[in-house]
């Protein structure tokens, strides 16, 4: 599904711990790091859309996490022209994201990434807080930056952790 400004509509998972440390997990057979994320089926809402992708990508179910909040907007991305698929009508040129930022309540070991035919990750770890937006590939860098950036208060309620690299987005941009 593909909206008529050619975006992929599509929810990001931030899924954090009791140490208010993130999930990041490592695409199969890649070294490409990144937040679960997923697109968004015509019959789902992005809540629905986001708890589908958790269980898929993590092994996670409903009761065994806590929605935090979401950003109140669409975030979106452009994809760069060599990863535009221009055989394919309509023509997506990005995604359009609703990210939800979610507590885990349940121990590591229930973490499952075989449960589907076509695992997403093959590794994860534990990160601090602005570490995803430095690691991430380059065109999602901002995004990864404005979905902290809205839900860190919610995680962060004495003040948003500072960033070790404040300039990181202006050196990394290619």
């Amino acid at each position: 599904m593909i909206d008529s400004d050619g975006f992929r509509p599509n929810v990001g998972i931030i899924l954090c711990n009791n140490h208010r440390q993130l999930f990041w997990g490592r695409r199969v057979g890649q070294n490409a790091w990144q937040f679960p994320q997923g697109g968004i089926n015509s019959d789902e809402t992005p809540e629905q859309a986001m708890y589908r992708e958790l269980e898929e990508e993590v092994g996670l179910k409903p009761h065994q996490v806590e929605i935090m909040g979401s950003t109140r907007n669409w975030l979106r991305y452009r994809l760069p022209a060599r990863y535009i698929r221009k055989n394919c009508q309509p023509l997506c040129i990005g995604q359009k994201q609703v990210w939800f930022l979610l507590k885990t309540k349940c121990p590591e070991d229930s973490f499952c990434f075989d449960g589907t035919d076509t695992p997403e990750f093959d590794e994860w770890r534990w990160v601090k807080y602005w570490l995803p937006v430095r690691e991430v590939i380059y065109f999602k860098r901002s995004v990864y930056a404005r979905a902290l950036e809205e839900l860190a208060p919610l995680l962060y309620p004495e003040g948003m952790p500072t960033r070790s690299h404040s300039n990181y987005l202006r050196q990394n941009r290619r």
